[in-house]
């Protein structure tokens, strides 16, 4: 993404450096919640490029970073689990496949799924979340978000579902404060089996 983006930004010779790139790309974050978004509204850029030039990795496998045990821990969830995530299909099937995951989400929403209206709307989108309830026929307070993106558990939590925050890979110690809209925070996935009986989902 900083490659591409240090590219687009740049002067045409040369591409711009790490502090302008790393600006750009908090300020649209923060303004859109996804920085795509504002790649698109500020640069025209097309998405489809855009996604497939930012997660292409030749050693992906090489730079994952995950905890063992994943395939029993989802076995052991009750409900059904959908993967939902602001990444591509491509790049996000090659995640699941390498942890052998695949087989254990009853649906997977990737970013390019997710439109409302024509329009491209990536979480923490209201519209979105409105949309795949609906799609889904799920009551909202039945499911659970689980993000290690805290801004992305705002929007489900107003939507009346509830939400489990990890911070075990963030990197940003001031992020690890827990806000109101959050119902559960936790350090590993690993404690989602244990802990899931204090988030009173038929309440």
């Amino acid at each position: 993404m900083n490659a591409y983006m240090a590219d687009l930004l740049g002067d045409g010779k040369s591409p711009a450096d790490a502090a302008t790139v790393n600006a750009a790309r908090t300020l649209y974050w923060k303004k859109y919640g996804a920085t795509l978004l504002g790649l698109i509204n500020h640069h025209n850029v097309n998405p489809a490029e855009f996604l497939q030039q930012a997660h292409h990795f030749d050693d992906l496998p090489n730079l994952l970073r995950y905890e063992s045990g994943l395939k029993r821990l989802l076995k052991r969830l009750p409900g059904r689990k959908i993967l939902f995530t602001n990444a591509p299909r491509q790049y996000s099937r090659q995640v699941l496949q390498h942890l052998g995951l695949h087989r254990h989400f009853d649906q997977h929403i990737s970013i390019e799924s997710m439109r409302v209206h024509g329009k491209l709307r990536p979480k923490p989108s209201r519209w979105l979340l409105r949309k795949l309830l609906a799609k889904q026929k799920l009551s909202a307070r039945h499911c659970v978000l689980i993000e290690d993106t805290r801004e992305n558990l705002r929007t489900a939590k107003q939507l009346g579902m509830k939400t489990v925050w990890i911070t075990q890979y963030l990197k940003e110690k001031k992020r690890f404060t827990r806000a109101h809209y959050i119902d559960l925070k936790i350090r590993s996935i690993k404690q989602i089996p244990t802990q899931l009986s204090r988030l009173s989902l038929n309440k």
